[in-house]
């Protein structure tokens, strides 16, 4: 299984006897499942059929659904203007003993603007009715690219998201090695500390440096966040290598990262540990950018 992307396009067009359409079909990421529908107004029998078909294929993203049918040119209707017909034989009558003057061929008067005009043949329930089962079928071919579409955008998705996770574990990894020497770095430091301070500050003995130091240390522990975090990428994989629909669980799982990552800043203390911190923060965000796009 391979994970669905929310977004994706698709387009297709059809004919029988005198009719044409076109389908497009678009989809984007969406809290739940929203289908909007442009049809003409005299489809609405094929909207139940239509959100039924969309229900089975997606189950998040706002769904866009528009329909253009019309006829092929040449089931058009053209009608003649009987009035201006009428009016142009009068004034070829008129001339017709003039001399120089040809006689009027019919091809001619036809031709004049506004004597034959064309009228786009309408089309009717009856004969919709003709066709619904063309239509759904092609309809159902639309969402079936539609839905290649959106497996084949959760793939590279997949593939970006697994990338990002590995990222994100070496900056654990490099966490957890500079947490490593924190107690020595830390007693060593407040050793030079209370050098610089000399005579001015009562002698404090090793012993009691230690106990500080420990105290410090328990407060500064960041192996839990490490742990978490951990358990919290492990998670992560499971779900993107499961498929779809997983966006929301992947969404909640980088807002837990991102708590870990914040509670692993403020406890850092530590330069080289606070730009890892931040590091991973960065990966994090982009991270549950791309999550945004699952289904």
């Amino acid at each position: 299984m391979t994970l669905t992307s929310m977004t994706g396009f698709a387009e297709l067009g059809g004919s029988e006897g005198p009719f044409r359409w076109r389908w497009q079909v678009k989809s984007v990421n969406h809290k739940a499942l929203d289908i909007r529908l442009k049809l003409p107004s005299f489809l609405e029998t094929l909207e139940a059929r239509i959100k039924t078909a969309v229900r089975k294929a997606c189950t998040r993203g706002a769904v866009f659904v528009t329909l253009d049918l019309d006829r092929e040119e040449g089931a058009d209707d053209f009608t003649v203007n009987e009035g201006r017909l009428e009016a142009l034989l009068d004034i070829v009558a008129r001339y017709a003993d003039r001399p120089g003057v040809a006689p009027a061929r019919l091809d001619g008067l036809l031709a004049v603007k506004g004597v034959v005009e064309q009228q786009r043949s309408q089309v009717d329930q009856d004969s919709l009715e003709g066709i619904s089962a063309a239509l759904m079928e092609s309809f159902d071919a639309c969402l079936v690219m539609l839905s290649k579409g959106r497996r084949d955008e959760g793939a590279r998705l997949a593939a970006m998201l697994g990338t990002q996770l590995d990222d994100m574990s070496e900056l654990k990894r490099q966490a957890e090695e500079a947490a490593g020497d924190r107690v020595a770095a830390m007693h060593r430091r407040f050793r030079e500390q209370l050098d610089r301070l000399g005579d001015v500050a009562k002698p404090v003995s090793d012993e009691r440096l230690a106990q500080e130091v420990a105290i410090m240390a328990v407060k500064a522990d960041i192996r839990e966040e490490l742990d978490r975090l951990d358990s919290h990428f492990a998670q992560a994989r499971d779900l993107v290598a499961g498929g779809s629909p997983a966006g929301r669980q992947l969404d909640f799982l980088s807002q837990e990262l991102n708590r870990e990552a914040n509670t692993l800043c403020a406890k850092s203390g530590d330069v080289a540990l606070t730009r890892i911190g931040l590091a991973l923060k960065g990966l994090i965000d982009q991270f549950r950018e791309q999550v945004q796009n699952i289904e």
